[in-house]
């Protein structure tokens, strides 16, 4: 089993601070040979009756010498965790979630917006500080 992210527990407690239950911790997606860990998977009601919004949550620190560099290992992991869960006709929706300062200083910029919106990347951004949700970006 892989070791937590820094911020694990910190997603962790935003995602129930905002209602989430979390039902993996990690979620591990087999596929074909393939045993992978997505960070987190959760779930909420819609509202509707007995329907439930599914996620799964890989979080990222981006706290490494190059932003560059950490953007194009989490676009890695991103992708194939998003395609297995497509290809197991899992209903999660990925999430990658980042902190309101990588969302500031780095998928801000411009050229990375401009990737994430056209390969449709889900973001969840959180306060480490309040461990609080900010923002759900799809």
């Amino acid at each position: 089993m892989p070791r937590l992210d820094y911020y694990h527990d910190v997603v962790k407690a935003a995602l129930i601070k905002d209602g989430w239950t979390i039902t993996h911790d990690p979620l591990v997606l087999k596929y074909k040979g393939l045993h992978l860990f997505v960070d987190l998977a959760a779930e909420k009601p819609t509202g509707v009756e007995q329907d439930t919004k599914q996620i799964a949550v890989e979080i990222k620190v981006f706290g490494g010498l190059s932003p560059v560099s950490d953007f194009e290992k989490a676009v890695g992991q991103y992708a194939l965790y998003r395609d297995i869960l497509q290809r197991t006709k899992s209903k999660r929706k990925l999430y990658l979630a980042i902190t309101q300062r990588a969302y500031r200083e780095f998928f801000s910029k411009p050229a990375i917006a401009e990737f994430v919106a056209a390969t449709q990347i889900h973001l969840l951004v959180f306060s480490p500080e309040t461990e609080e949700v900010i923002e759900w970006r799809t």
